[in-house]
């Protein structure tokens, strides 16, 4: 995320969300989630989005000014890939055999190979790089900048010695997180504005900006592409639901504070939040959105992957500091601090 969402915020609505439990009236249809296992994982560095490999054998977790690979199987790091400072995302591209990795502190993009985990070379965008994803129509790797108030493109099979991104794009304000339509489009959360920024990848042009409000602060961004419905999770404590062909806003949630990712897994829509919390998003009807389950994580589990092969999601956290205060001196709730080497992934599987 971008320096300015990086700030552990309390929204003011939670009280809407239903801790571990469902929606009245909706029958035996309604699933339940659940934390199912722990990996004690490690390390220095903080942490913010997370990768799952295609075939759910391995985690990427970005970290300071590293990257962790985790073998999930095993629960242990297999390897670890040196970058620059702020690891923020990871995106694998099987097809070209290599993974690119956002460093935001400068802007820079790692290139490693899948198999080996070697570093192959470094490119450069603008400073605080963050989402990152694969385009399957274009075949580009699409990545944001907060602070160029961009969105760049990276041909996969770039030669590393002489090639450079194509960007930057400017999308009018502060990028976080986006979800592709697997169209050709990409919808852009633009944190400080309030607003989608609708991108043509093809034309390489912005389309619109669709506004979010009453919400702030939109930073998770997931698309289900069978109803073209965009879920947009803010810092101001909702999960707004867009029509993705017009941007018209069809719902608005409460979810819980300190939000940083959203995923799909085909039916339900997820919002992982700092504050331990993890809301479950339903269609109750043709247009009408619920939440149908708030489930408890761990407090600063706001980024998380999903492995659509068996629906698993995969947060990441690490234990607070007893110590820590949980007040600043302005009397707001302030971000906690994390003790170190107790950096861990939360797995979250259905269980009913």
């Amino acid at each position: 995320m971008g320096r300015a969402g990086k700030r552990f915020m309390c929204a003011a609505v939670v009280g809407a969300c239903l801790l571990g439990s469902t929606i009245a009236g909706w029958g035996a249809d309604v699933p339940s989630f659940a934390v199912t296992n722990t990996i004690n994982v490690g390390g220095v560095g903080g942490w913010d989005y997370v990768t799952v490999s295609a075939d759910g054998q391995r985690l990427y977790a970005p970290r300071g000014t590293n990257m962790q690979v985790i073998d999930l199987a095993n629960k242990k790091v297999i390897a670890t890939i040196p970058g620059t400072k702020r690891g923020h995302g990871c995106v694998l591209v099987p097809s070209a055999g290599r993974g690119f990795i956002t460093f935001g502190g400068d802007g820079s993009v790692v290139v490693f190979d899948l198999d080996s985990n070697k570093v192959l070379g470094t490119l450069k965008t603008e400073a605080d790089a963050d989402g990152i994803f694969f385009d399957t129509a274009t075949q580009k790797v699409i990545l944001v900048s907060g602070d160029g108030n961009s969105v760049w493109r990276i041909d996969p099979g770039i030669d590393l010695q002489t090639g450079k991104p194509e960007g930057p794009l400017a999308l009018g304000g502060a990028p976080e997180s986006f979800a592709l339509d697997g169209q050709g489009k990409a919808f852009i959360n633009l944190a400080d504005k309030a607003q989608i920024a609708v991108v043509d990848l093809n034309a390489w042009k912005v389309l619109d900006h669709w506004s979010v409000s009453p919400a702030k602060t939109p930073v998770g961004m997931a698309y289900d592409p069978k109803t073209k419905r965009l879920f947009s999770s803010c810092r101001s404590g909702q999960m707004m639901v867009l029509n993705a062909e017009n941007g018209m806003i069809i719902g608005e949630l409460p979810i819980g504070p300190g939000v940083d990712a959203s995923v799909f897994d085909g039916k339900y829509a997820f919002a992982s939040c700092a504050d331990g919390t993890l809301a479950v998003v339903g269609e109750k009807s043709p247009g009408e959105y619920a939440v149908l389950q708030t489930v408890k994580t761990g407090v600063g589990a706001r980024t998380m992957t999903l492995d659509p092969r068996t629906d698993t999601i995969y947060l990441v956290t690490a234990d607070v500091d007893p110590k820590s205060p949980t007040v600043g001196a302005n009397g707001k709730p302030v971000r906690p601090k994390f003790l170190p080497n107790t950096f861990k992934v939360l797995v979250v599987s259905q269980v009913r």
